[in-house]
């Protein structure tokens, strides 16, 4: 240790008398030649040897602990040049604080997490928005079927959003979901959404050979394709009307007897809805209407609409073994088993109240 010390104050001494030398004969050279000249000279003859020493940011590997982020930068790689001067270049420029306000005030103006949501519906239209199954906001559509929501004041994360419409007889279109990841202080647009028509039959059970009527509601003034299953499918034609209702009168003498599906989409500008849900009907030997029910459901309904169906299904099979936030715990009180949970139990009850 104290011979470290003394090379050390040698090795100052020796640097010392160097510089004294260099400036010495630098005088003579100019006082023979009297002209001017130009010195480039080395006041640190230790750079380079990997030790930090006094008149040094740092020397080769030597850093002395410090980094880009301590240098005030946003991150990267520091590095030392040949003159023991830190070198930067491979740093990361440093992050910028947000702007202030407009209109003065004191504190920073941060960048608000929105999603919006936009597309088509129905004309005039009530569009349900759900946030992880929970509804979260409404709006209503336009003459033109169109709707937008904006959502603002969340936080970042993933989630999952699901878009429902309802038409003007109160039946609700199948659900469009969204899976969502966002940053905070992004904002998110999701456009393009076109919610598929809504769909019913005046009958419970057709007699062949009659006619089943398949009604609904989508955007106005779409080509509506709807499928009806068949040992061969058909595929029908027909298209919405200024309020977007929709109706096709089909002859069932080409259906065999038995259970069948009919489905619809809507078609606008080249663009295509999602199908509608599936909804059965019967061609037997007799004609049964569908009676609209005259009561709610007293449970499994958990959307409140009076009906027991995919929606409400959809809604618990999110909550299916997860840990049931505050609000749903009380509707799942309410209208489901009451334990605290979702479970095979509470499928149970729906399929007891299913309406469709």
């Amino acid at each position: 240790m104290i011979k470290f010390y003394v090379k050390k104050k040698w090795k100052y001494f020796l640097g010392f008398l160097l510089i004294i030398f260099s400036f010495f004969f630098i005088f003579l050279k100019i006082s023979e030649s009297n002209s001017s000249v130009s010195v480039t000279a080395s006041v640190n003859p230790w750079c380079g040897d990997n030790i930090l020493e006094f008149g040094e940011q740092c020397d080769g590997f030597d850093l002395g602990g410090q980094t880009c982020l301590g240098l005030g930068y946003g991150g990267g790689i520091l590095a030392c040049n040949s003159s023991c001067i830190f070198d930067t270049s491979g740093c990361t420029p440093p992050p910028q604080p947000p702007l202030p306000p407009s209109g003065g005030g004191g504190g920073y103006f941060q960048s608000e997490t929105k999603i919006i949501f936009s597309g088509r519906a129905y004309p005039g239209s009530e569009v349900t928005l759900l946030k992880d199954a929970e509804i979260i906001a409404t709006t209503l559509a336009d003459n033109n079927s169109n709707f937008n929501i904006t959502l603002s004041g969340i936080s970042g994360g993933s989630y999952i959003f699901s878009l429902y419409s309802e038409d003007k007889e109160g039946k609700r279109s199948s659900l469009v979901t969204f899976p969502v990841n966002i940053a905070n202080g992004t904002t998110v647009n999701i456009s393009g959404i076109f919610i598929s028509p809504t769909i019913a039959v005046d009958k419970l059970e057709v007699k062949k050979g009659d006619i089943i009527t398949i009604f609904g509601q989508s955007t106005k003034n779409a080509d509506i394709i709807i499928q009806v299953s068949s040992e061969n499918e058909f595929f029908l034609k027909t298209k919405s009307d200024e309020n977007g209702v929709y109706l096709y009168n089909f002859q069932t003498t080409d259906l065999e007897y038995g259970d069948h599906f009919v489905k619809s989409r809507a078609s606008l500008n080249d663009k295509f809805s999602p199908f509608s849900k599936a909804i059965s009907f019967k061609v037997g030997t007799k004609n049964i209407l569908i009676k609209k029910p005259s009561k709610c459901p007293q449970k499994a309904d958990l959307n409140n609409d009076c009906r027991v169906n995919l929606v409400d299904f959809s809604i618990a099979a999110y909550w299916y073994k997860r840990q049931l936030s505050e609000s749903f715990k009380l509707i799942e009180k309410q209208k489901l088993n009451g334990d605290g949970k979702i479970n095979l139990i509470d499928f149970s009850i729906m399929a007891y109240y299913w309406t469709g």
